[in-house]
């Protein structure tokens, strides 16, 4: 009698033990299983499972046998960290586009905001209104030393005074509190373009105190290339700071061919201790305003205004247009209008699409460069349009794709489908590389190619929890099929969205589910240091 009690008293006690189990629910809450592991850090892939509990990783195994509220079987496609953009304009579109499904669509779970110099000032309001948005993906940001120039002195080209150097300091000093990771500058942009180097190396020691880095468009990528890029390295030196060249190309045939020399110079700060790298977009067109690439800097001095102005005064203006004729012949124009296409005019949609070439012909004009700069005036004078400019070469994309010191960008931010004409890297940078330069052409190979848009960045900025495929890492994942995956966006039909990606993950939360963006909003503001 007594064993039958004992038995029946153990019985009782696994029972409830079962149904203790059963109702704190499954062990994980997703098992990504029979993946191909890409994990980030470039080593050989490897087949196994992915266990996800909350935001986090917690377990990756060749085979995880146990339950969970959600499994899902990838079938030997590619299981790799969310790809991390660090060069990114998403604060044009994410409040319209919160759900970022052009970023999502290509595996992009990360975005660093505030490049080229321009940041939202100050940093701790803009990013408090990120965190009151319901979004997709992670969001961080640099702050801007051209925004930061522009609040303390204005469109100037001068010096700055001791205490207006002083106020550039501290606005910088704020910013980094505030969360942002680093120093950006776009020193071709006024007002970036009247700052002197030393004066950039002040604020690049403020962003050095904090752990920063400094990352720039630099001053010029045509005929100056070289010295603007040992201008690049000597602000990271000098200011004691990670520097890095962002999206590193050669504008203008003249020029094609000098990223050799170029990367030569970064091979040789590197090798004398300075932390000099580079990150890049895998097209062979810019995307930046009309006047911004066509005009001379100096007239664009003072802002809009003062930029009419001048054209109104018959010498400036033919002094702009001199000016204007050299760079569409030797730089970003190619040699050719045809080379300079109109993304979007917020005055006029109708002309998004058309080259420069047409535009001439538009205004009764034979499209020669001269008539072509005449224009590209007009266009200015009317309220100014952004625009591609076909003007670099493939060769000198594929030299510094493959330098181990560079990293994938995109450049672009979140368009609202099927507005204007913008440049098909909003839609298709990443997915780009893994198709043409993994699987078409074999140049740099799928893990390489994954480690430049996963933990390269994320070490860049201090990303410690991101950026790679391990337990404890935050779970933001991409899946893809290596044989399907591509960019579908053109420059032709841009609002194209990159295929072969089925599941996508931010945070632990599934926002990607078999092609399908979901309901999820599970994005987090990412602050430097927190």
């Amino acid at each position: 009698m007594r064993k039958i009690l004992t038995v029946v008293i153990v019985a009782t006690i696994v029972s409830a033990l079962i149904q203790a189990v059963g109702a704190q629910g499954p062990p994980y809450d997703l098992i990504l299983r029979n993946g191909r592991i890409v994990d980030g850090s470039g080593s050989p892939w490897y087949r196994s499972d992915v266990a996800i509990q909350g935001d986090a990783i917690v377990r990756i195994a060749p085979s995880i046998t146990e339950s969970a509220a959600r499994i899902i079987d990838v079938a030997g496609q590619v299981v790799a960290p969310g790809f991390i953009d660090i060069h990114s304009h998403a604060r044009e579109g994410i409040f319209e586009v919160p759900t970022a499904d052009n970023y999502v669509r290509q595996g992009v779970t990360t975005v660093i905001e505030g490049p080229d110099g321009s940041s939202p000032l100050p940093i701790a309001e803009f990013l408090a209104k990120l965190d009151g948005l319901q979004k997709t993906i992670n969001i961080g940001t640099f702050i801007g030393q051209g925004s930061v120039r522009a609040a303390v002195i204005g469109l100037v080209d001068r010096k700055p005074t001791a205490d207006e150097l002083a106020k550039m300091r501290a606005l910088v000093e704020q910013g980094m509190k505030d969360g942002a990771f680093g120093l950006s500058s776009g020193l071709f942009y006024v007002p970036g373009t009247f700052t002197p180097t030393d004066e950039v190396i002040e604020l690049a020691k403020v962003a050095a105190r904090f752990g920063g880095i400094y990352i720039s468009h630099m001053r010029d990528e045509a005929s100056k290339v070289l010295d603007s890029v040992k201008e690049t390295i000597a602000i990271g030196e000098r200011g004691g700071l990670p520097t890095q060249l962002t999206h590193h190309k050669i504008i203008g045939p003249a020029n094609w061919g000098k990223s050799v020399d170029t990367l030569q110079l970064v091979d040789e700060a590197r090798r004398r201790g300075v932390d000099a790298t580079m990150d890049q977009y895998p097209y062979t067109a810019s995307s930046t305003s009309i006047g911004a690439a066509l005009l001379p800097a100096w007239a664009q001095e003072g802002g809009r205004e003062k930029v009419v102005a001048r054209l109104k005064d018959p010498g400036l203006r033919a002094d702009i247009k001199a000016e204007m004729v050299r760079t569409i012949q030797n730089e970003r124009g190619g040699g050719d209008p045809k080379n300079v296409v109109l993304a979007r005019c917020e005055w006029d949609q109708s002309l998004s699409g058309k080259n420069l070439a047409e535009v001439t012909r538009m205004r009764g004009m034979e499209p020669n460069i001269a008539n072509a700069a005449e224009a590209a005036i007009w266009i200015v004078e009317q309220g100014n349009c952004s625009g591609i400019f076909h003007a670099m070469a493939e060769e000198d994309l594929r030299r510094i794709l493959r330098h181990p010191a560079t990293m994938i960008a995109s450049d672009g931010g979140i368009p609202i489908y099927g507005q204007a004409n913008p440049h098909p890297r909003n839609y298709g940078t990443f997915a780009r590389v893994l198709a043409v330069y993994v699987r078409e052409l074999n140049m740099i190979t799928l893990e390489d190619a994954v480690r430049k848009m996963s933990s390269f960045p994320a070490q860049r900025i201090g990303l410690t929890d991101r950026g790679l495929l391990r337990p404890g890492m935050k779970a933001d994942i991409a899946v893809f099929d290596p044989a399907r995956v591509r960019d579908a966006a053109t420059f032709e039909k841009p609002h194209q969205y990159a295929e072969g990606f089925s599941t996508v993950v931010v945070n632990g939360r599934i926002v990607l589910d078999s092609g399908n963006i979901t309901a999820a909003r599970p994005g987090k503001v990412l602050y430097k240091g927190r």
